[in-house]
């Protein structure tokens, strides 16, 4: 029960921050992994202003507050701060394990830090944490995570990635790069 109402609060949250969703890197690169720490649990003392200071303190005072969390993770991430936002939502997957669009977030944030094999391995959480109620509201996040797996391993599990691109198109018929990498695998 009390993990529900948690995520009803975060709807609200998740809301103002979709629009992020929207502009995720559609042409990765496998040659841009860099190997950085995904599961780091402590913040980094680095990109602050006063919209991150203010939710700083209002974690303090009140640790498990997930909206204030998912507004610090969104700060970071609309600052680049990658180190950051992974750790805060990383954080976020400790106070509700479920919450599938975390995992999302720590896979956009992985990515965005050219980390692609964290960003793979978090997009397969995400995938998993869906629930079958959830599939219509998550058909965008879900297209695009078995898009970005499918690329990573069509160079070395070409049925994984022939399935996975299956079932990205699945979720977003329309996909222009999911379209071309699907063509390119069946040759």
């Amino acid at each position: 029960m009390k993990t529900e109402l948690k995520i009803k609060s975060l709807m609200f949250g998740l809301s103002l921050i979709a629009a992020n969703y929207l502009t995720a890197q559609t042409n990765p690169t496998t040659n841009d992994t860099i190997n950085n720490n995904q599961t780091t649990q402590t913040q980094t003392a680095g990109t602050t202003n006063p919209e991150i200071e203010a939710l700083k303190q209002k974690i303090a005072a009140k640790p498990d507050d997930t909206q204030a969390l998912v507004g610090l993770a969104t700060a970071y991430q609309n600052a680049n701060d990658w180190t950051s936002a992974i750790a805060t939502w990383n954080k976020i997957t400790t106070v509700i394990p479920d919450w599938a669009p975390a995992y999302y977030s720590i896979g956009y944030a992985n990515q965005s830090a050219k980390n692609n094999e964290a960003a793979k391995a978090a997009y397969e959480q995400y995938i998993s944490k869906v629930k079958p109620e959830e599939v219509e509201a998550n058909k965008q996040n879900l297209a695009y995570a078995y898009f970005f797996i499918a690329f990573l391993d069509k160079d070395t599990d070409k049925e994984k990635a022939k399935q996975y691109i299956a079932k990205s198109l699945q979720y977003d018929s329309t996909n222009q790069d999911a379209l071309n990498l699907s063509k390119s695998l069946m040759n």
